[in-house]
Formats: structure tokens, sequence, C-alpha cells
């Protein structure tokens, strides 16, 4: 039997902010990821834990 991964908390998203720009991140659920709209970047989310470093995140397009 596996274990499931675990869910990220939305309730962390009231004190998480992107590291580069200090402004707001939207939870994507569907892949995973924190998405900062100014600096263009989604940061992933591996077992449940925000990977809040830039060399992480993936370029988000328009």
């Amino acid at each position: 039997m596996t274990e499931a991964s675990p869910v990220f908390d939305r309730r962390m998203l009231e004190a998480l902010v992107c590291p580069l720009t200090k402004g707001s991140l939207r939870y994507n659920a569907e892949r995973q990821e924190l998405v900062s709209e100014r600096a263009k970047l989604a940061f992933p989310i591996k077992e449940g834990i925000p990977i809040m470093l830039e060399h992480e995140a993936r370029p988000v397009e328009d």
C-alpha cells in the first residue's frame, strides 16, 4: 500500500508571499504550485511543502 502525499494547507497562503516581489501568491491545486503573477513564476509544492526558491520555480507565460 502506498502512502498518500501530504496536502498543501491553504491557510499557509495567508502567511506566504513571493520571495522576489513580496506580493501575493495564487494556489494552483491542479499543478500543485504557488503562482506569483508579478514575478511570472510558479513555485512547486512537494509533499505538501512549498519550495519558495527562485531556482526551483518555473516561468509562467502570460
